[in-house]
């Protein structure tokens, strides 16, 4: 019986993603639908995970998050078009969805754009700091090993929203924004729950400056369950996983780089505030401010390498110290697919309010179990 309901399982399955592709052929000519995705996979060696010496083995999307999509755009007049967006995020090795196992957990959203208005979207989105502030940050490059140790602050977004609304204006003189609301849905409180977010970015030659604030509320733990309906969670690691019955999670960031002849260089610097209400474990506010420097050079017009710093320092309810050294490059082998390969070494000191600091190398969300870890990573991606 189980056997038949499996195979049941898979056949709708199947069916929904063969109707799903039949849909877009037709529709792609009357209006513009694009079937899009990344396939990334490669070899990682860790020194020092989950307290033993070494790890092996393949991991899928280190630099690009395996993906697939459909986006299109209808012209409705005057300037005026609809706009949508369905991705899934997917693990080559086992095949499984990520983000929770959604189907399109990586973004799914509808809503109207105009040059002269801007753009409102509505439904599981990206915050306006991912939009505006992290295309000048060293993750933007290399991915996810370049971004501050456990991610505590969003900066490689591991936080998608939903029940999200966001608009984005046009580009003005160089000048961009963005705002954000996302409902909490917690019945009886309109507040609990909500995410709400801004942020502006300038760039004018090879000059950027972007800065932007995130404000992620937890719920009233005596009207719901910690955790609601509109952030994902950014307790993934050892880092901040005892600060998990936060009531709220504030985040400043502000990045800059520079871009000259063959070089791009930039930081980054960020505080992120883990606060408590009377249902929390932790009653000091958990203050994590995290500074980053970066430089690339696009040695060819297809061989990119970077390095990268750095530094987390956490305070208030505990103390720890997170020393962090990536470098890496990328090499095209064609304008859709590129290998790479990144090494990065960790090193953490102090407590991180459960225990003893451990190393924690950006959004990769493996603890060492000690204090130091190392990561070697060889990869191929594809784009489509």
């Amino acid at each position: 019986m189980m056997n038949r309901t499996r195979a049941a399982s898979t056949a709708i399955n199947g069916a929904l993603i063969v109707a799903t592709l039949g849909f877009a052929i037709p529709a792609s000519a009357q209006s513009s639908v694009t079937l899009y995705g990344i396939v990334d996979n490669g070899f990682v060696y860790t020194h020092n995970s989950g307290g033993k010496s070494t790890q092996v083995g393949l991991i899928s999307g280190s630099l690009s998050g395996s993906r697939w999509g459909l986006k299109g755009a209808e012209p409705l007049g005057g300037g005026l078009s609809a706009i949508f967006q369905l991705e899934n995020g997917i693990n080559l090795n086992t095949g499984k969805m990520n983000q929770g196992g959604r189907l399109f957990g990586r973004q799914s959203y509808v809503g109207l754009k105009s040059a002269t208005a801007g753009t409102l979207t509505m439904g599981r989105i990206y915050d306006p700091l991912t939009d505006l502030v992290q295309p000048a940050q060293g993750d933007n490059y290399l991915g996810q090993t370049f971004t501050s140790p456990g991610d505590v602050d969003n900066a490689d977004s591991s936080a998608r929203f939903n029940n999200a609304l966001k608009w984005a204006s046009p580009r003005w003189f160089g000048l961009s924004g963005e705002m954000m609301y996302g409902f909490g849905g917690v019945a009886g409180s309109v507040v609990s729950g909500q995410t709400y977010s801004a942020a502006l970015n300038y760039g004018q030659g090879g000059f950027t400056l972007a800065g932007g604030y995130l404000h992620m509320d937890r719920g009233n733990a005596t009207l719901s369950t910690r955790g609601t309906a509109s952030s994902d969670t950014l307790f993934n690691s050892s880092v901040n996983a005892a600060y998990a019955s936060a009531k709220a999670i504030d985040v400043w960031r502000v990045a800059t780089q520079y871009a000259f002849s063959a070089f791009t260089v930039g930081a980054y610097y960020s505080d992120s505030r883990y606060s408590a209400d009377g249902a929390s474990s932790f009653s000091r506010t958990e203050i994590y401010r995290n500074t980053s420097a970066f430089a690339v050079w696009k040695v060819t017009p297809s061989w990119l390498a970077e390095a990268a710093y750095n530094f987390l320092k956490s305070s208030g309810d505990s103390g720890a110290r997170y020393h962090q050294v990536s470098v890496g490059a990328d090499y095209l082998l064609s304008k859709r697919t590129d290998i790479y390969t990144i090494v990065s070494y960790a090193h953490a000191s102090g407590q991180n309010g459960a225990g003893d600091a451990q190393a924690v190398i950006g959004a990769t969300d493996i603890d060492a179990g000690k204090a130091s870890q190392t990561r070697v990573n060889v990869g191929l991606r594809h784009r489509f």
